[in-house]
């Protein structure tokens, strides 16, 4: 019973990650897009990539984390 709290605790967990990701990469074109319109200095423009960024470093360590549990699964 513990195997399958486990494992949808790594769906729930798998899917937190594609939605940081789609709504990162969503809001973060946006704001490329908008702030070229509105004209904003390049500085808070590079605070939308750098925000984006660190939300993409967060799903890439998380996804390393859900690899390496199924890894260790599967032994």
């Amino acid at each position: 019973m513990a195997s399958d709290d486990n494992r949808l605790a790594t769906a729930k967990q798998a899917r937190n990650v594609g939605l940081v990701m789609a709504v990162t990469m969503v809001l973060w074109m946006g704001a490329q897009f908008f702030g070229g319109r509105l004209g904003l200095p390049a500085r808070f423009v590079f605070l939308f990539d750098l925000a984006a960024l660190a939300a993409f470093f967060w799903a890439l360590v998380v996804t390393y984390q859900i690899w390496r549990k199924r890894q260790d699964e599967t032994k």
